[in-house]
């Protein structure tokens, strides 16, 4: 039978075909929701380390924030080093965000910082750090790819 067809259609011509029609691949409304509610997120490790020549340890290392709806989140101790940590994630990506490091509840300074800011608002003015050029806090950029 196939030897009959291929007498039907003229030498060098090809057969009609059907277009392809590539299939639409929805995502069902709910799914679709849950993407757009879901809103890109940053980790971010703080750290914060003893200041040379200084030998009494803090009772105290937390990081205060925008992050952290200004709670306070400790940094825990890292073994074998003269430093302290926290990896923060959820952060809300694609936005500034203002904290600061407090060492036995005192601003301290955090040289990994992105920048400084000026503090907005009586929340971020408690919690500033003193500059000369008056009252900053640390800046974070949480970008996400």
């Amino acid at each position: 039978m196939l030897h009959r067809l291929n007498d039907l259609t003229p030498r060098g011509a090809q057969a009609p075909s059907t277009p392809r029609v590539r299939e639409a691949t929805t995502k069902p409304p709910a799914l679709l929701r849950e993407d757009a509610e879901r809103k890109p997120t940053y980790a971010k490790v703080f750290r914060w380390q003893l200041p040379a020549g200084q030998t009494v340890e803090p009772k105290t290392v937390e990081i205060i924030g925008s992050f952290t709806e200004w709670q306070r989140v400790p940094l825990a101790r890292a073994s074998g080093r003269d430093s302290w940590e926290a990896t923060l994630s959820e952060i809300a990506g694609h936005r500034t965000h203002h904290y600061m490091l407090l060492v036995d509840g005192l601003p301290a300074q955090d040289k990994n910082c992105d920048g400084l800011a000026i503090p907005h608002g009586p929340q971020e003015q408690q919690y500033a750090l003193t500059t000369p050029r008056g009252p900053r806090l640390f800046m974070l950029f949480a970008q996400t790819k």
